[in-house]
C-alpha cells in the first residue's frame, strides 16, 4: 500500500509540473501561410485598365479646362488695357510738320501711366529717308505728370522739320510724300513694373480736308 501511495504521489507531481511548464514558442516557419489571391481574369484586368484611363482623362480634362479659363481671363484683361488714340489739329498756318497732335486715353477703366510718346518719320517717298524715331516735345499733360486718366487727352508736337533739314518753303512738296506714326510706351495697369508698347497707324497729310490735317488711312473723313 505504501508503494502505491508513493507511485500515486509521483504521478500527481509529474502532472502538476506538466501543467505549470510554459508552452514552447511557435516557430515562424511553422505558421500556416496565407493562401495567395487568385489571378485576375481578363475581364477584371480590362476593367482596371479602363478605370485608370478614365481617371487620367478626367485629370487631363480638368487641367485643360483650368488653362482655358486662365487664357480666357488673360485675354479679357488684355482687351481692357488702355490704348492711346492720336489725332491732328488742323493745319491753318505754317508748316504741317509744326502742327500740334493730340493723344487721348480711350479706356474707361485704366490710366495711361508714365506715358512716353515717340514720333516716327516712317518714310518720304522718293527720298530714301530711313524710318527715324524722335522724342515728342512740348507735351502738355492735364495733371502736369506723364499720366492720362480715362478720357483725358494731351497735346504735343513732333520736331520733324529739324530732322529733315530743309527750308520751310520746301514743306509743301515733302510733306505730301511723307508718312508718320507714333510709338508710345506706358505702364501695364495694376503691374507697374511691366511696360506696354503701342504703334499707331500711319498718318499722312490729307489735303482733301479743309483745312488739311494728318489722318490715318482708315480714318473716316
Amino acid at each position: 500500500m505504501a508503494r502505491k501511495k508513493k507511485t500515486a504521489k509521483a504521478a500527481a507531481g509529474r502532472a502538476a509540473a506538466g501543467r505549470a511548464a510554459p508552452r514552447a514558442p511557435q516557430v515562424p516557419g511553422r505558421q500556416a501561410r496565407r493562401a495567395a489571391p487568385p489571378p485576375l481574369t481578363l475581364r477584371q484586368e480590362l476593367l482596371a485598365m479602363a478605370r485608370e484611363e478614365v481617371s487620367w482623362l478626367r485629370r487631363a480634362l480638368v487641367t485643360v479646362s483650368a488653362l482655358f479659363l486662365l487664357a480666357l481671363a488673360a485675354a479679357g484683361l488684355w482687351s481692357l488695357r488702355p490704348v492711346p488714340a492720336y489725332s491732328s489739329d488742323d493745319v491753318v498756318t505754317g508748316s504741317p510738320f509744326d502742327v500740334a497732335f493730340r493723344v487721348e486715353n480711350t479706356s474707361p477703366w485704366f490710366p495711361l501711366a508714365d506715358l512716353r510718346i515717340g514720333c516716327v518719320l516712317a518714310h518720304i517717298r522718293a527720298s530714301g529717308t530711313p524710318p527715324t524715331l524722335i522724342d515728342s516735345v512740348d507735351v502738355q499733360f492735364p495733371s502736369g505728370t506723364q499720366r492720362l486718366e480715362p478720357g483725358e487727352s494731351a497735346h504735343f508736337r513732333c520736331p520733324f522739320r529739324p530732322l529733315i533739314g530743309h527750308p520751310i518753303v520746301d514743306d509743301a512738296g515733302i510733306v505730301q510724300r511723307a508718312e508718320i506714326y507714333f510709338h508710345s510706351k506706358y505702364d501695364l495697369p495694376l503691374v507697374g513694373t511691366l511696360r506696354l508698347t503701342h504703334n499707331s497707324p500711319h498718318y499722312y497729310l490729307n489735303t482733301r480736308l479743309l483745312p488739311p490735317r494728318w489722318t490715318s488711312r482708315g480714318e473716316e473723313e
